[in-house]
């Protein structure tokens, strides 16, 4: 029996509609923090190699366990891991909120990374309770939750945001993303059931590298967990200096690039929930990763070759009061571009992984595509920060548009050895 051949239960609409609120709880709170990162850094002196080292450092934490919270909810259930994240989170962004040096921070952030393990889990959620077929419809509608998040979360924290009393100016946002972590596993605890069976405890546990074998041995997961790893190096690379590169390119604070990621929140929430799951089901998961990637690194090299001076400062009079345009206003309308390659990328990626792969190993397998991830963002905010520092501003973003090319092709290929597998034409 083949995993799409596979008794599923029933579409539980109820339960997806409430993972969906929760995950856009959650997702304001981290929405909150993102754009403000750079510059929290900053106030505590920190370089530019730093500040991308804290994104590097929560992504270390994550790489160690999103396989570990994957294969753990496949044992015992969704449910409590989805707790256990969630409360990390809370305690995560508390203690960010009073990091008395940048060193401190940076460990926090490992620490918060290590709770931030509930991705794959809620992917494999909502594998538990769709059909095959709908899989990256729905995988998109969780996806647009993603993208609410990062309408409400990066405005909201740009508005919070005091940057002329310095540090302290960050620390309300950050209360208010713990918060919102806290409110989220109330959620859970209150409205989310079980999708899944508890483990029989005296069944023998896969060692983890056997899930690696099981990646390797697949010739579609394989090459999707390749298309994760190039893709998302470059896109860690332009998110980490993306607010140290607007603020010496435009001069911008939290609040202009808290109000940028809310454009992407946007465009990403109407793209995954309503485009994602037709043009997937017409064209193919994986033409449309490939496509999706392609208008990511396309966003970036607009945002490169578009000069400063072309774009000058405006003030808009509305009457009451004048609102000022300030210069970059280019940049959020090539970031569209971007957010609809992005918002094609990743729900098409969960899609295809649980196509391909058992439903007791989904978990496992969808964790292992977070790990990839994770190592992406490792060494991409590594590199941004010496390329940034060394030879230029702009090579984040170019090194970045360059990355997503291998990626896109990558994608064909697993879309050719999909047809190979159900013995359709390649």
């Amino acid at each position: 029996m083949t995993p799409d051949d596979a008794p599923k239960p029933a579409v539980k609409t109820p339960a997806l509609a409430v993972l969906f609120a929760t995950v856009f709880i959650n997702l304001v709170g981290f929405g909150l923090v993102v754009p403000l990162l750079p510059f929290f850094a900053r106030s505590l002196d920190a370089t530019a190699w730093q500040i991308t080292l804290m994104f590097s450092a929560y992504s270390l934490g994550q790489f160690f366990a999103e396989p570990f919270w994957g294969r753990l909810s496949d044992r015992i259930g969704r449910k409590p891991v989805l707790l256990i994240t969630l409360a990390a989170n809370a305690v995560g962004y508390l203690a960010l909120a009073f990091a008395p040096n940048v060193w401190i921070a940076i460990a926090v952030r490992l620490f918060t990374g290590f709770g931030a393990g509930n991705i794959s889990t809620v992917q494999g959620y909502v594998a538990d309770v769709t059909p095959p077929a709908q899989r990256a419809g729905r995988m998109g509608l969780i996806g647009a939750a993603f993208g609410l998040g990062f309408i409400v979360g990066p405005g909201l924290g740009g508005l919070l945001t005091q940057p002329q009393l310095g540090h302290v100016g960050f620390q309300l946002p950050i209360f208010v993303a713990s918060g919102m972590a806290a409110l989220a596993a109330v959620g859970v605890v209150l409205f989310l059931r079980e999708s899944r069976a508890k483990a029989d405890p005296a069944a023998p546990r896969p060692a983890f590298l056997s899930g690696l074998r099981d990646a390797r041995d697949n010739p579609v997961i394989s090459r999707v967990l390749t298309v994760t790893l190039v893709y998302m190096a470059g896109f860690s690379a332009m998110e980490s200096v993306f607010g140290i590169w607007a603020e010496d390119r435009y001069g911008w604070g939290a609040r202009e690039v808290g109000l940028s990621f809310m454009v992407v929140g946007i465009v990403s929430a109407l793209n995954q929930g309503v485009f994602t799951g037709r043009l997937a089901r017409r064209f193919g998961e994986t033409r449309v990763l490939a496509v999706g990637m392609l208008m990511f690194g396309l966003s970036l090299v607009l945002q490169v070759v578009a000069p400063p001076a072309w774009f000058p400062a405006l003030n808009l009079n509305l009457g009451l009061f004048t609102l000022p345009v300030v210069q970059g206003w280019v940049v959020p309308l090539c970031m569209v571009v971007g957010a609809c390659g992005m918002s094609l990328a990743m729900p098409n990626i969960s899609a295809v992984i649980s196509r391909s792969t058992a439903p007791d190993r989904q978990g496992a397998m969808l964790g292992l595509n977070m790990a990839a991830g994770s190592i992406a963002r490792i060494v991409g905010p590594i590199v941004a920060g010496a390329l940034f520092s060394s030879l230029g501003h702009d090579w984040p973003f170019l090194v970045g548009a360059m990355l997503t090319i291998p990626a896109a092709i990558m994608a064909i290929n697993a879309g050719r050895a999909m047809r190979r597998q159900a013995g359709t034409p390649a």
